[in-house]
């Protein structure tokens, strides 16, 4: 996938586009779904699988004291999208300038003079646009005037839930991990460097891996059942979020505790994919106490993954009868 920053880096569109235009924080089912359609136009068309995003969040310019935490930086969304088989992300810089384009500039500007778009395709709560002026409908005329087909997906639900980026965050910071991951297709995880704890962890308690600190949305305080992944291997684990009171209050922080593991540990970066969580985080009179509560953790982290590990095997077995 190649990834550019300006249409200037372009040069001349080699040939037309089927393209998306959004956020995609998240790169939840509906985006999937959505970019899924953009790859299938543009092979029947013959064209490039384009999709527009925007570097920073437009809120962060438009409402900073609104803006909300985003669920993936630039370079996770990145992967994610190029995973699906997009050929070409534009990453265009959210500036005031950018912000103040009316949706007919930006229709003939970018989609058509700029990509020579053929389809494009985006959700019912699309909008674009200065003060936001153009939505679905007003793009659908536009394509109509310029020549372009426009494609709007209806809203996604999974098992009753809404699949929004803005739902997400909501089940994150209620601590719903488990329902989150339904709607983005995977678990959420967070990603960064291993930073040195404060020692108290492995000389008293249990050993763990400290996340640095990150700026995308960390779930709800609590203890989780995790996926802790190093290098290109995921292993298996009991993370907390929080303060850590019992110890003394401290900044916020992810630390993930590994389930059956010994060695060194390789590599500098870690990834912590919430998969369940636990209970919340709260102060022991000791750290005796908060130890004993760990190992009931960790034991209940053991049977989840036992029952997981027996689930896979099944459907397998029961093939074979």
């Amino acid at each position: 996938m190649r990834v550019i920053r300006q249409l200037s880096e372009l040069g001349e569109v080699p040939r037309a586009t089927a393209l998306s235009i959004g956020n995609f924080d998240g790169v939840h089912l509906a985006h999937q779904q959505l970019l899924k359609r953009v790859i299938e136009s543009a092979r029947a068309a013959s064209a490039l699988a384009a999709v527009i995003t925007f570097e920073p969040h437009p809120a962060r310019i438009l409402r900073p004291e609104r803006a909300p935490s985003l669920l993936t930086s630039t370079a996770h969304k990145t992967g994610l999208i190029e995973k699906l088989g997009i050929d070409l992300l534009i990453v265009l810089p959210f500036t005031e300038e950018l912000a103040r384009i009316s949706p007919q500039d930006f229709v003939r500007t970018i989609l058509v003079d700029g990509l020579h778009a053929v389809s494009v395709h985006v959700g019912p709560n699309f909008r674009f646009g200065h003060r936001q002026a153009g939505n679905a409908q007003v793009l659908d005329e536009l394509g109509r005037r310029h020549g372009f087909r426009v494609e709007i997906l209806p809203m996604l639900e999974v098992r009753g839930e809404r699949v929004s980026s803005s739902h997400v965050r909501q089940l994150l910071t209620e601590g719903r991990v488990h329902v989150a991951a339904r709607l983005l297709g995977r678990p959420y995880s967070t990603a960064g460097p291993i930073v040195q704890g404060l020692g108290v962890g492995s000389k008293k308690i249990v050993p763990t891996l400290n996340l640095a600190p990150i700026e995308e949305l960390i779930p709800r305080d609590g203890v989780y059942i995790t996926r802790t992944r190093l290098g290109e291997k995921a292993h298996e684990s009991v993370s907390n979020v929080g303060h850590k009171p019992t110890v003394g209050e401290h900044r916020l922080t992810v630390e993930s505790h590994l389930l059956n593991f010994a060695g060194e540990i390789d590599g500098a970066e870690m990834e912590v994919e919430y998969l369940y969580r636990l209970r919340d985080e709260r102060k022991f009179p000791d750290t005796a106490a908060l130890k004993a509560q760990i190992q009931k953790d960790v034991r209940r982290a053991q049977q989840y993954f036992q029952h997981r590990r027996a689930a896979r095997k099944r459907p397998a077995a029961d093939s074979m009868r």
